[in-house]
């Protein structure tokens, strides 16, 4: 079937693939930098994960400085459709001789001025977040809600300083920065006192937004439970949905791996709609919890955008991802991971929602669920080659090929 004859069909469905291509080009996706070296960062690359955050995996070829980690998002970029954005954690400053080594409470727009160069000179859009792990300043697995003030001020500066450099980074692009805060917070066994910590979490938190940056975008990242913190996480969803209900200007970012495996972030996005404005998503793939698998084009992240669309809200969803695999090609996960994102968000626009609706408002159930089964066999193939063309990237696995071709002759010679 040709692409002419893939719209026709879809026009029989009220769907206008010509539209959806055009939205789903004009969408940038957000790609997280730390798929490209197992989140070690460059502030200590000796480390590597840590203190609340964990890599699997010894596949290869990781990143490890400024130049290779550019060299390798442009290689996947080059194979992936529409817009993007580099979403950078603040491990990822830039230290020369110019601008030597400083602690990340010391961190300053000038360590992450080269990132600003590379997002100019390839229209990308930037996103920020405080790298509030992999510190020896974790201290007993606890950052912003620690009892310790000594800790809890550390990481508010960091904090702090994130928030100026992600506002520096707005006003340099013309933009508005997502800056995320999550934070590792909590107990392994059953705590004596659940309160405490979340009033002191609220209390650092007051402070660090406090300040007026018209470029950044603040969200809290909520979660459900991690390795070292099985029975009590500060930053949970009641608590941060809580704090950003009452503190406008501050967004609950949803993370779909955070939350119990019973439940689905894609069922949370039209209860936000009704009272933000922004809806920051962090784009993964669970496996029981938050182990952040390579995104899949499966059935939840297809109702993820499904939900995004069919409420008009492609404006108001900030997508990032949040995936990092290190037991396959790192190139290779992210171009099959932001694929598979791009993948989703056209086969949402490719859906009859108007109809679908007009069914559902006129009780007719059945007509409802025949609907949403049949245009699962629609020719999506023949749109999503047609929109990787457009773009001039390739449409089908060929582009594994040149990534193979990348870690030949790039990838596999670093030691």
């Amino acid at each position: 079937m040709s692409y002419t004859e893939a719209e026709a069909l879809y026009s029989s469905y009220g769907i206008n693939t010509e539209d959806a291509i055009t939205k789903a080009m004009n969408k940038a996706i957000s790609m997280n930098c730390w798929q490209a070296d197992d989140v070690v960062g460059f502030d200590n690359p000796n480390g590597g994960a840590g203190n609340g955050i964990q890599t699997t995996g010894n596949y290869p070829g990781r990143a490890r400085n400024f130049e290779e980690l550019k060299a390798d998002f442009l290689k996947a970029a080059s194979l992936i459709p529409g817009k993007k954005r580099l979403n950078l954690h603040a491990c990822y400053a830039i230290f020369t001789d110019e601008n030597p080594y400083v602690d990340r409470d010391k961190i300053e727009y000038r360590h992450f001025a080269p990132w600003v160069a590379f997002a100019k000179e390839n229209n990308l859009g930037l996103d920020f977040n405080p790298t509030i792990f992999s510190h020896p300043m974790v201290k007993d697995g606890m950052t912003l809600s620690s009892p310790d003030p000594e800790v809890r001020r550390f990481w508010f500066d960091h904090c702090i300083a994130s928030r100026r450099i992600a506002e520096k980074m707005g006003e340099e692009l013309n933009d508005k920065v997502l800056n995320n805060v999550w934070i590792p917070d909590g107990f392994k066994d059953t705590p004596a006192d659940r309160l405490a910590p979340r009033q002191r979490l609220k209390e650092a938190l007051d402070d660090i937004f406090a300040e007026k940056c018209p470029h950044v975008i603040d969200s809290v990242e909520s979660k459900f439970f991690a390795v070292g913190v099985e029975s009590y996480t500060t930053g949970s969803n009641e608590f941060y949905m809580g704090y950003a209900a009452t503190h406008p200007g501050v967004y609950n970012l949803l993370d779909a791996g955070h939350f119990h495996p019973s439940e689905h972030v894609s069922d949370k996005i039209s209860a936000l709609l009704m009272y933000f404005d922004y809806i920051p998503l962090h784009v993964t793939r669970p496996v029981n919890w938050d182990s952040d698998h390579v995104v899949a084009f499966d059935d939840e992240t297809k109702e993820i955008f499904k939900e995004i669309v069919r409420n008009d809200a492609l404006d108001k969803s900030m997508i990032g991802l949040d995936c990092f695999d290190a037991s396959i090609n790192r190139i290779a996960a992210w171009v099959i991971a932001t694929r598979n994102a791009e993948k989703c968000l056209l086969y949402a626009l490719l859906q009859p929602n108007k109809e679908l609706k007009e069914a559902e408002y006129a009780g007719d159930y059945t007509k409802r669920l025949m609907l949403q089964e049949e245009v699962k066999t629609l020719p999506f193939d023949e749109v999503w080659r047609e929109y990787c063309r457009r773009c001039d990237v390739p449409q089908g696995r060929d582009w594994y090929a040149t990534v193979k071709q990348y870690e030949d002759e790039v990838t596999s010679k670093r030691k």
